[in-house]
């Protein structure tokens, strides 16, 4: 089955029904797929065909969802890319991708018009909202194509997205997602949609990020609302909440908390909301169980996963969440340390804990948690090497390292990396620490993740100074962020007399944390 289906089946059984609530727009699925249709036909005349990459910068509107079925339907490869980046990251990211189509939103046209004689592959850019100089309109294109019946015919395993995914040496890595991917996640998890059952839901969660592309398909599969907001805010996440009678929602761990911290969460009807899927980065207990407790009649999902499995590949079920009172003390003991696991396999990913060897190690032994089946990735865009190293034997190496237990319930224990998870985005320490060792005063440096009570884990840095040269941690911060995504920039940095090496010379971070690591809560 290809993800296109998603779209054509739900416009035909609900065509009615709204697919997009986006500021008071509300698009039907009818609508959309009308949309999805003149944009293909507009791409085409731009010379977009089968294996060709449409790349997107924006941040949360329906333009994203067009463009990614636009794409799909012409066999084409949809690249979103991270709005938050930098102008270098993102040449890197639309020349390693060979992008033949940009589009991008006001905010970011004037970065793309900097980078034009440096991007080598683009041959047409497309401004989402609105007219700019040298650049087509988005709308334009639509409004002069008319509708078109396009029946794709292709495998399930073209490639039909490639999500950029931050790499432990700094470059991020396009992650190449079939259309299997997708619609074996939704086919085995999701319910069909339903003429009769309306459910809405609110995406907050950035569709440049695999959570955000789940809920999409999910929702497209199951005939659901999706009530879209351009960036997470807590007030206005409760707002929409309140005023569209959201039934479900999938948040980090950091939304949740801000939500629930804020002054005027007690004012605001949240009572429409029956389901909440959290994940994309540790959950801290206190949070969890404050929102039992505040969410009384809501269902919640812990889902575990990363780009490489096309997302989710276990979950903490709703029934996991369920810690009555009066239950014995052995029992309640036991379902509270199952709120830090992240629950079972899905019912189709295959799961285990190998050791080093890859051989697989029995429940209560730590290793590293691997996982295979129809959905996983194909691998690392024009890097053999990278997917050799993480996809062997048909199994992803997911890098997570943990243990299950006698019932099936999996539990993490750390990162075979030392990626550091800030809100649900992956920050690679490497790429940090070449930003702070081209300043002249450092010699070398070190970063690493520490506790952080909001983010999950703040980036944290230690800073050796070349000697008789100065630098204030003011100063580092600056530098990092002048030249780095600003969700990447060090939030606490220690300078030290030296970094602790192992005999081969490799920084030992887990010293570093265990020396400067304790959780801080955000000022």
């Amino acid at each position: 089955m290809l993800t296109t289906e998603f779209l054509e089946i739900a416009s035909a059984i609900c065509p009615d029904r709204p697919a997009i609530i986006f500021e008071g727009r509300r698009t039907s699925f009818a609508e959309l797929s009308e949309r999805v249709q003149r944009l293909a036909v507009a791409l085409r005349g731009c010379g977009v065909g089968p294996g060709d990459t449409v790349a997107l910068i924006q941040v949360n509107t329906p333009h994203c969802i067009e463009a990614y079925f636009a794409s799909a339907l012409l066999g084409a490869i949809y690249v979103p890319l991270n709005f938050r980046a930098r102008p270098s990251e993102f040449e890197y990211m639309i020349n390693n991708a060979d992008a033949k189509v940009v589009l991008a939103g006001e905010r970011y046209t004037a970065v793309v018009d900097g980078l034009r004689p440096r991007l080598t592959s683009v041959e047409h850019f497309v401004a989402l909202d609105g007219p700019a100089g040298g650049w087509s309109h988005y709308d334009a294109m639509i409004d002069a194509c008319e509708s078109e019946s396009i029946f794709p015919d292709f495998p399930e395993e073209a490639t039909t997205m490639l999500m950029f995914t931050a790499g432990t040496t700094g470059f991020p890595k396009g992650v190449m997602l079939h259309h299997g991917s997708f619609t074996s996640y939704v086919l085995n998890n999701v319910s069909p949609v339903d003429p009769e059952a309306e459910e809405r839901n609110l995406l907050t969660v950035p569709l440049y990020h695999i959570a955000g592309t789940q809920a999409v398909m999910a929702a497209m599969y199951g005939g659901r609302t999706l009530v879209m907001q351009r960036q997470f805010d807590p007030k206005g996440w409760m707002t929409l909440v309140q005023q569209e009678q959201v039934n479900r929602v999938m948040m980090v761990p950091t939304m949740l908390k801000q939500v629930l911290d804020h002054p005027d969460f007690t004012r605001y009807d949240l009572s429409s909301l029956k389901v909440i899927t959290y994940g994309a980065a540790p959950m801290p207990i206190e949070v969890i169980t404050r929102a039992l407790t505040e969410f009384p009649a809501c269902q919640f999902i812990n889902a575990f996963g990363q780009t490489e499995t096309a997302a989710t590949i276990t979950a903490l079920s709703p029934e996991d969440h369920n810690i009555p009172a009066g239950l014995p003390a052995e029992e309640r003991a036991k379902r509270l340390k199952r709120l830090s696991s992240v629950g079972k396999a899905l019912g189709d990913v295959e799961m285990k804990v190998v050791d080093e060897d890859g051989s697989h190690l029995p429940p209560g032994v730590a290793g590293e948690i691997v996982a295979r089946g129809s959905r996983v990735m194909a691998g690392y865009w024009k890097d053999e090497e990278k997917t050799k190293n993480t996809k062997k034997g048909g199994w992803i190496y997911t890098g997570d390292l943990g243990y299950i237990d006698e019932e099936g319930y999996f539990f993490l224990v750390g990162r075979a990396s030392d990626m550091i998870i800030r809100a649900g985005e992956n920050i690679a320490p490497e790429e940090v620490e070449s930003v702070l060792n081209m300043h002249p005063a450092v010699d070398e440096s070190a970063v690493f993740g520490l506790p952080d009570d909001t983010w999950g884990e703040m980036v944290a840095a230690a800073v050796v100074l070349k000697p008789g040269t100065t630098a204030s941690e003011a100063d580092l911060v600056v530098w990092c962020r002048e030249r780095l995504a600003s969700f990447k920039k060090p939030e606490r940095l220690m300078f030290i007399d030296e970094l602790p090496l192992n005999p081969l010379g490799k920084v030992l971070r887990r010293e570093l944390r265990e020396r400067f690591g304790q959780p801080v809560s955000a000022s």
